[in-house]
């Protein structure tokens, strides 16, 4: 199957809807200018149908494997990632001062998209790069920064994260993996881990692990944890390659999706200690890491939203070529997008995608607010805004595109669940996204304990008046239709009611707001793309940005089906949030298995 980026759409909900220019005004960033972006788009739109597309499925057919411990990628990906890096993709983002573009987020996010849309298995490796340098960056001497940003950057070496261990999933506080003092201010490590994306790889000289890990002295738990560079391969005193370090791949992983991927388990110190050094300070290594584990999350909820798109994409195009009944009111046989079912089925798909673009798209679009803002009361509020946010894109844009990746397979029917058609695929690469970098639990649990409980709802009460601000604004000028702001009034208020009553009720019954955090999760999630939603009703409806005029009318019919089909959903979430919390509680001893029979 095809996939086609939809750089229209790309282009409106960056250039006409959040708009360039408050970022363009701000110090630092000056290269948000509306013509560089369009040139990237397009430039990256053609590495991604003429490189990235063709080897989506040969790295599902030929995964990644070992050979005589060594990985071996899929055929073609090394290639594609030196193309990629000739193209100057991978330093896009990141600091000028070390051979970066600077470019802003909000131009990395639809190229994320396209980039995991056409193939999710190669882009995982550039993602966690670009999540080494930030920490790096963010944390690193001004001596560990000229040694491993340069080439990082470049691509020259691939960077990883080390957290999960046999022993440790989601509890990292149960990590065993140590690091003792050598004396002369390195460290030798031991331990292993695994699940450990892109752990080794044949398209670099050298890989940078980021791994956790506990010093002699450290307090139990995550308060323990300290974060430590080390690299596959030595460097001597100028910063050339030397010998081996001690680190070996173990064994990959056999995965439902994403079968290009080398997932590793790796072994550190087998032979007395793997050579590393500290960055930061020690037992803040959690806090380093969530640097780190912050940008691959708002990475992995576009990645959601772009192989639902490609899910979308691939059953559309089926859906128009294949001929089978006679639709309701057609006196001929027609492809079956003209029975209503399936045509309800795209339409939903679509809308859904659209309202989740526009919700990813807003959260890079405020990473950049809270790195260019200088005014120290708007630069907090920035902050506070993206990482709001960064749970709202990471849980809700990831189900999002597992669920678009399911009805897609469904309007395949029986063709879906061959595997030659494509869409299995699809299915089974989705998945892992609501999975890995925390589930989407532990997004809502981080959304309802630390973003609402921690500050007493500040955030979300300053993220709800200002949409309740615009409602009002729409509402007096009637710039869009009633039925979409009352939907959108709709949704408004039962997530404002909903809010108060877990800051209310929640911090005297935990157990109870945890229960109810996913749904939460997503009932703020619709809130903020409903908002989105109706003003992209209104922008389309000025038809001002160069956009050919179809497009501007198809997107005000997607947003009215949106909030008749769509939003009514809130309502479904807002109850489950306003049940009694014994009722789940009743269950709770015969769910642990306390002796009670079930079934």
């Amino acid at each position: 199957m095809n996939y086609i980026p939809p750089l229209n759409d790309m282009a409106f909900v960056v250039k006409e809807l959040l708009g360039l220019e408050p970022l363009a005004a701000l110090p630092g960033g000056e290269g948000a200018e509306a013509s560089l972006f369009d040139a990237v788009l397009a430039e990256s739109a053609r590495l991604t149908q003429e490189v990235l597309v063709p080897l989506n499925s040969v790295g599902d057919h030929e995964p990644a494997h070992l050979d005589g411990g060594k990985v071996i990628t899929p055929q073609g990906f090394k290639m594609a990632y030196e193309q990629f890096l000739a193209g100057g993709w991978n330093g896009l983002t990141a600091p000028v001062d070390f051979g970066g573009q600077g470019l802003p987020s909000i131009f990395a996010a639809p190229l994320e998209e396209m980039w995991h849309g056409a193939n999710m298995a190669f882009t995982l490796g550039p993602l966690l790069t670009r999540g080494a340098v930030e920490a790096i960056d963010y944390a690193g001497t001004a001596a560990q920064k000229a040694r491993y940003l340069p080439k990082l950057i470049t691509g020259t070496w691939m960077g990883t994260m080390n957290l999960t261990e046999p022993q440790a999933g989601s509890d990292l506080g149960a990590l065993r993996t140590r690091a003792v003092p050598a004396g002369d201010g390195t460290y030798r490590l031991t331990g292993q881990k695994i699940f450990i994306t892109y752990g080794d790889q044949d398209w670099t000289e050298n890989i940078i692990h980021l791994v956790l890990a506990r010093l002699p002295d450290a307090p139990a738990g995550v308060r323990g944890l300290s974060l430590f560079i080390v690299p596959k391969v030595l460097l001597n005193d100028q910063g050339n390659l030397a010998a081996p370090n001690q680190v070996r791949t173990v064994s990959l992983e056999h995965k439902l999706g994403i079968h290009g991927s080398p997932t590793c388990m790796l072994s550190y110190g087998d032979e007395g200690g793997a050579w590393g050094e500290l960055l930061g300070e020690p037992h803040r290594g959690l806090e380093l890491m969530f640097v780190m584990m912050n940008a691959a999350r708002f990475s992995v909820g576009v990645q959601g939203l772009a192989i639902g798109e490609r899910a979308y994409q691939g059953a559309l195009e089926y859906a128009r070529t294949r001929i089978q009944g006679l639709p309701v009111g057609e006196s001929q046989l027609q492809p079956i997008v003209h029975h209503p079912d399936v045509l309800r089925m795209l339409v939903e798909m679509d809308a859904r995608l659209q309202a989740g673009r526009t919700l990813a798209y807003y959260a890079g679009w405020m990473i950049d607010r809270a790195h260019f803002e200088i005014d120290p009361q708007r630069k907090a509020w920035a902050q506070r805004r993206s990482d709001l946010l960064t749970p709202l894109v990471k849980g809700h844009c990831t189900e999002l595109g597992v669920w678009a990746s399911n009805v897609a397979l469904q309007v395949f029917g029986g063709m879906g669940f061959i595997e030659e058609t494509g869409a299995a695929q699809h299915y089974r690469d989705a998945r892992i996204t609501t999975i890995y970098e925390g589930t989407t639990g532990i997004q809502a649990n981080d959304l309802v304990g630390r973003k609402l409980w921690r500050d007493q709802g500040l955030a979300v009460r300053e993220l709800l008046e200002e949409i309740s601000a615009t409602l009002k604004e729409f509402q007096e000028g009637e710039k869009v239709g009633s039925a979409i702001l009352q939907a959108q009034a709709e949704v408004l208020k039962l997530t404002v009611q909903a809010t108060e009553r877990l800051l209310r009720q929640g911090v005297t019954d935990p157990r109870w707001g945890l229960g109810v955090a996913v749904p939460y999760l997503h009932l703020l999630s619709l809130c903020v793309s409903a908002w989105w939603m109706t003003r992209s009703a209104w922008v389309a409806a000025q038809g001002r940005g160069g956009l050919p005029a179809e497009f501007y009318r198809q997107k005000q019919n997607v947003v009215s089906f949106y909030a008749a089909h769509v939003l009514p959903r809130a309502l479904v979430l807002a109850r489950q949030i306003e049940a009694p919390g014994d009722l789940l509680e009743s269950l709770r001893s015969s769910m642990a298995g306390d002796g009670t029979v079930i079934h």
